[in-house]
């Protein structure tokens, strides 16, 4: 009897392993599709319609990331390559970014709503962190990392990523899907639109009114 209650128990985790995965970008049923806009082409996977496999080149799967520039107010530049900007990416779970900062340049606390993210340093020396849920009670975990290291931010958590150092930083980011997205903490907050109500914020973050208004107005003028 108890053989058989493990059995079903780990049937029923194989079960919710797989439910689970689900909720991620869908395995692929083909080699690639590229993604292309014209409709013509007739099929539509992961919300991007196929280019003909027969027509597909090895430019499809080429990108090249250029150097951000990091001369705004938080000092650093996030160069996206999700699907929307590298159709080859279509349908194989996959994004990345690259990031430069200045010196002490901010790539603000934000999170990713669809991918869990794995940092790699690849010049410089950063200050990494992210916060739990309420769950393991917003619990903080912060790494100093040099050149070559890597780190983890686990799914849907809150991170940010500050240069330490005197030079220049540059990392590379890789998330687990082809749209991570992403919402940037104060600017979600304080930058909505339309703006959240000032009394809702006054009383989330108790504080004055006066506060939330100078907040808003800070991230309404912010080109980041």
């Amino acid at each position: 009897m108890m053989k058989g209650s493990v059995f079903i128990s780990l049937i029923a985790l194989f079960a919710l392993a797989c439910s689970f995965a689900s909720a991620y970008d869908p395995s692929p049923l083909q080699d690639f599709c590229v993604g292309v806009n014209d409709t013509k082409l007739g099929v539509f996977v992961n919300g991007r319609f196929c280019k003909d496999p027969k027509l597909v080149k090895a430019e499809d799967f080429f990108f090249h990331i250029n150097e951000g520039n990091t001369s705004n107010p938080l000092g650093s530049q996030v160069t996206q390559v999700s699907v929307a900007e590298f159709p080859g990416l279509n349908t194989l779970g996959i994004s990345l970014a690259r990031i430069d900062y200045a010196p002490y340049g901010l790539n603000p606390p934000h999170t990713h709503p669809r991918a869990t993210e794995v940092l790699t340093v690849l010049e410089g020396t950063l200050m990494v962190g992210f916060v739990a849920s309420n769950q393991n009670d917003n619990r903080f975990f912060t790494k100093v990392l040099n050149k070559g290291d890597v780190f983890i931010f686990p799914f849907g958590m809150i991170h940010f990523q500050i240069n330490v150092g005197h030079g220049n930083a540059v990392a590379l980011s890789s998330l687990s899907s082809q749209n991570p997205g992403v919402i940037t903490i104060a600017r979600a907050v304080f930058g909505s639109n339309p703006l959240i109500p000032s009394d809702v914020l006054s009383k989330a973050f108790q504080v004055d009114k006066k506060i939330i208004a100078l907040l808003q107005k800070q991230q309404g003028s912010n080109n980041y």
